[in-house]
Order: structure tokens, then sequence, then C-alpha cells
């Protein structure tokens, strides 16, 4: 068998999965389940996404305006309706009716139709607590043909949002014309987007039989003892930074690492300590966690239904750690934790929280704030990105910060090597780094994250003794270092390569065959058995699967123009780089791609007319303009 032909490979049906419950909507819930449902009414995931005639608006209509950047707006009402009349730096003038309304503090946000079924989320957002309009991105110039302006695909609420906001949420895109016909079963984060399609439920009150696969009480998803893990990930699915193996909204209870790829710690991220950097949605610092390790989960903390935390101020730590402890971890240490003899800071000070020492907090889109889940010891000796001690002590530096924790802590053990020096010095290009990855990434004792990430950070040191080495980890019990040890065999030996990764085509998990699969893309067909041959196009189907429910993203082309140019089809990387310009001028890497394919596939003239046109987009692109010196202006 050849390699799997592109466009063949790329238009093949996958296999129809059973049919699921109904989605019935959250008001079925209510009779049932009030004090549930009224605590989840008010909460942020009700309002996650709430229509314009529920009542929800907190912003200035009355005329109010705004301006930035060479772009203006006037809020305003006609008759029912709330309006933006918005001119850009170009001069367009555009009046949109406000079509949705998202979330409900510390901002809140509104939802333009810009085409039929096409919502943008506007730049423009109201800051509920300080009264005013604000811009999101107030230090960047993004004009209106700029991918990342808000008309523009990395705004666009069908692609990049609404799984999360809404409740059996489909996306339906038309890569043909670019256009939506999104649909949902609820907008808002409703009942049945945690527990799972209500229709069978409902059955089994009125005494109805339920399908097997279902749980005891007619859902896709158990909450409750013994869950911790499965809640986890339920809650994963939208706290997380992560790329969707299915359509993004997969039935509650299906395992994370089926639906979904995790980003590891990676720079721009993530600090080299682990910290957060960008907005990571917490999952990935939970993870490191020991607290994570010893089995706590989402809701020992935070209320399920409300959302609010289970106690305030420092309450909700100390329902563990205190002198009582908490029978159900006992790995706990029973002491007394909220003493100025541990935080060292006046009672009732900031500095006595314990979110201030072990959450450090970042503002993310303006006002958010959102505390770091890893509840790490403050390190502030490591010298790695920033610290807790002068996030609070501004004028202060880190070695005055490590010189006082070590007074206060002079014999402690937690002051040891810590893997974000390895990874500082790998993302500093450090060749001495790979000899640190490699034990972090074998370290069975490290956080299962960490030991991806080193693996991840260790493939620019690919080699047969390095894959070698972390063959073991293809056998982890973590699916998250199973799928990122994946590519380090890339540079074993091809009969060692082929014995170590076909069992991978056959894990439990899509991500892990996912990973595999990929890396089948590199191995000639007849090296391969007829049963290798099989699970490989299993796993390139899934992988299809996942593209094609990303093709309204323009880095999903440029993954397709270079599975094209791995497949030596010319004709189909030019379409795919293509689609990226189309999707996003400004994607700058694709230019030089799509002039060098019309120069291979149409010849001198066509090229010089692509790069023309190239030119006048991103005209400083330093390969575009090489490309003028070869083929001419």
């Amino acid at each position: 068998m050849r390699l799997l032909g592109f466009a063949l490979w790329l238009l093949t049906p996958l296999a129809a999965l059973a049919e699921p419950p109904g989605y019935v909507g959250s008001d079925q819930c209510t009779d049932c389940h009030a004090d549930a449902a009224e605590a989840w009414s008010t909460s942020h995931h009700a309002l996650a996404w709430t229509q314009m005639s529920a009542g929800h608006v907190e912003a200035d209509f009355d005329g109010t305006q705004f301006e930035h950047d060479g772009m203006s707006v006037t809020f305003g009402k006609t008759g029912g309706a709330l309006q933006a009349n918005i001119v850009e730096k170009d001069g367009a003038t555009t009046l949109y009716d406000v079509h949705s309304v998202v979330g409900i503090e510390p901002l809140q946000q509104y939802l333009f139709e810009t085409e039929p079924g096409r919502l943008q989320s506007f730049d423009v957002v109201w800051d509920t607590e300080n009264k005013r309009w604000y811009h999101l991105y107030p230090d960047q110039d993004l004009p209106p043909d700029d991918g990342l302006h808000w008309t523009g695909p990395y705004k666009n609420w069908n692609a990049r949002c609404a799984e999360c906001h809404a409740t059996g949420f489909e996306k339906n895109y038309d890569v043909q014309t670019r256009s939506y016909s999104s649909t949902q079963a609820e907008i808002g984060v409703g009942c049945e987007a945690c527990h799972g399609p209500g229709s069978a439920h409902i059955d089994w009150t009125k005494g109805q039989n339920i399908a097997d696969d279902l749980n005891d009480f007619g859902f896709t998803m158990s909450w409750g003892r013994g869950q911790t893990e499965a809640e986890i990930q339920q809650c994963a699915g939208c706290h997380s930074r992560r790329e969707a193996h299915l359509d993004g909204n997969p039935l509650p209870g299906t395992p994370y690492h089926d639906a979904y790829n995790l980003a590891v710690l990676r720079p721009g991220s993530y600090h080299p300590d682990g910290q957060i950097l960008d907005e990571v949605y917490v999952y990935g610092s939970f993870l490191q966690s020991k607290m994570y390790a010893q089995g706590v989960g989402c809701m020992n903390c935070h209320e399920p239904h409300s959302t609010d935390l289970r106690a305030e101020g420092n309450g909700v730590c100390t329902q563990c750690h205190s002198p009582a402890a908490n029978p159900e971890f006992p790995t706990l240490t029973a002491k007394n934790y909220d003493t100025t003899d541990h935080h060292h800071h006046p009672d009732g000070s900031a500095g006595a929280q314990c979110k201030s020492c072990h959450m450090i907090e970042r503002v993310y889109m303006g006002v958010d704030g959102r505390r770091d889940h890893s509840f790490r010891i403050p390190r502030p000796d490591l010298g790695l990105g920033e610290d807790a001690c002068t996030d609070c002590h501004e004028d202060q530096d880190q070695p005055w910060a490590a010189q006082r924790i070590e007074g206060w802590y002079p014999a402690s053990q937690h002051r040891g090597p810590h893997f974000g020096t390895a990874f500082q010095a790998a993302a500093m290009g450090a060749a001495t780094s790979s000899d640190d990855l490699l034990r972090i990434a074998i370290d069975q004792n490290a956080a299962g994250i960490v030991r991806a990430t080193a693996a991840y950070l260790l493939q620019p040191f690919g080699s047969p003794d390095i894959a070698a080495q972390t063959a073991p980890l293809l056998t982890d019990a973590d699916p998250l270092v199973r799928a990122y040890a994946i590519p380090l065999q890339g540079q074993a030996d091809l009969p060692d390569r082929l014995q170590r990764l076909e069992p991978l085509l056959s894990d439990p998990l899509r991500n892990v065959r996912i990973s595999a699969a990929k890396e089948f893309l590199s191995i000639p067909g007849q090296s391969l058995t007829p049963e290798q041959q099989a699970l490989a196009g299993q796993g390139m189907a899934e992988w299809q699967g996942a593209i094609a429910n990303r093709l309204d993203f323009p880095e999903t082309h440029l993954v397709l123009g270079g599975m094209a140019l791995t497949f030596r089809n010319s004709q189909a990387a030019e379409r795919a780089f293509r689609e990226v310009v189309s999707l996003d001028p400004q994607r700058a890497e694709a230019w030089p791609m799509l002039v060098q394919l019309v120069q291979i596939n149409r010849g001198n003239a066509a090229a010089r007319d692509v790069l023309r046109e190239g030119l006048e987009l991103v005209p400083e692109h330093p390969a575009l303009l090489q490309l003028r010196t070869q083929i001419g202006p």
C-alpha cells in the first residue's frame, strides 16, 4: 500500500457514532431539581451567553461613544434593538444590532451577526465594575483586513468560543462558502452541558428502560463519590488550553484525551517553572499540583451549580489545611496554616491570604483576574519569570524575596532542583539541557504534564539514543506522556520505530492514536504489514475527523499544506496555502510557500502576481523580499 493519497484521505467519511440521547433544555430540570437550578440560574455558567431578551445587558447604550486607534463607536438604541455604529479606521461605517450577550462580570462582551449565521465578538467591551467601555487590545494595530481584527477568523464566535458558552453546540461550517449554520440545544452552559443530554433521564423517571451505555439515571456523565478524575476531565473540556479532536463539544463523559490534545507547558503560554503566563484556563496548572496528585478535585473547592467557592477567604483552604486536616486526604499534615507563624504577614492583610502566595493572579481581557491553580510554593530563588512575593512587593527584587523566605524557613526541603531551570535552558537553545530534559521526562515522581513538556522540549535534540531512552514512556500510565513521547521515536531505526509505535495505534485514547498515526506519515507504505496499514489508516481517519472540524481555522490549512507537501502534491498544497491567506491575509508565513507553489504549478508570471499580492499585505516580509530578487517584481 502506498501512503494514503492526500485528497482521498481528506474526503474519506468517518463511521457514524451510535445515536446519543436528545437534549431537552435546562427548563426541564427545574421542577425536580429546584435548589440546584436556582443556584445555577445566576451563575457564570448560566450567564456565559444570553439572549438580548433575557435582560442581562450591563453596558450603557444611551448614546455613549468610544474611540481607539482611528476607530470610533457610538452605542445606541433604536426601538427595542441595542446597536453599535462603528466607523473603522479605513472610514467604512456599519450599523450593527447587538445579537447576544457574553458573560456577566467583570466584563461583558457583545456579539454582532456580520453575515447570516456568522457571529463575531466585538473588541470594545464593558467593564462592569468601573462602568466604562474599553478595548481588549489597546496596544495592537488592527486594521479591518487583519486576521486579528474583530471581524476576522480569530474573533469568530462560531469557531473559537461558542462550544464552551453553549450546550449541545454544532458549528456546521461550510468550507465551500465559508459560512456557518450553527445550532445549539441551549445558549449558555446549561445542565446538560455537564450531565449530558437529558431525554433518557426523563425516560428513566417514567420507569422506561434506558440504554446499557448510559449510567443508572440515563446520563452519559456520572458525578459523585469515586468520580473525581472524570469530573476534573469534564470541567477541563472548557477550562484548558487545548486542541479539539472532535467537534469541540463532545458528549459529557467523553474522556478528555479522547476529545482533546492538551497544550503542555510551552514557552509563551507558561513561564519556565510552569506558572501561568498567557491565558491557559486552569487545567494545565492544576495538573502540576500536589493537590491533584493526592486526589483533590474541582468540587472540593467549587460549588458545582453556583460555581462559587465553598467558603470565603482562607476558609476554602482551611477546610483541609488545618489542625483537623481532612480524613478524605490522609497524606495531609494536621497543622495550623492560617497563622503568622506560617504566612509571616499581619492577620487580615492581603499577604495573609493563602491565594496571595500560592495562587498568583494574572489579568486577562483587561480586567479579568485569573489565579494560577498549581498551588505552588513561591520560589523567587530560582529567578525564573515571576513570583508571588514581588507581585505584591513591587519595590523589591527576587534575591530580596528569596532571602526573606530563607530566613523564615531556613531548613526547608522545598528549595531543591526544579524543572523550570531545565525548561528555561531549553527555551534559550542550550544544547546541554537535553540531559536534564531526559531526566525529567523519565522521572516517575514528576507530574505528568511536566514530563510530557520535557518530552516536547526534547524533540529538537532527537537521536536514536534519546529514542531508546524514552521508549518506556510509550507505555506510561499518563496518556499525555504517551502522546508527547511518540515524536521522539522519529530518529529511531525503522524496525525499532515500527515495533515501538505499532501498539500506540491501538491505544485506548484517541489523542495517543492520532499522535502515533502522524508518525506513520513518514514511514514508507511498503515497510508496513497489512495489519499495520489498516491500523495506520484508522488513526489517519481519526486525524482527518479532527482536521475536518477545524477547516475554518487558518492554522488548519497550514497543516494541510504541509501534509500535501509530504505527499508531494503541489496542487493540493497550493490550494491549502491559498486558503490560509484567504482566511487571514496577514498570515505571513503562508505567502512565501504560496508564491513558490504557484511558481511550480503555473510558472513565473503567475508567481509574480501572487508575490505582488503578498507584498501589498506584508510588505516587509524578508522571505517575500528575497523571492522578489529571484523571480522579479
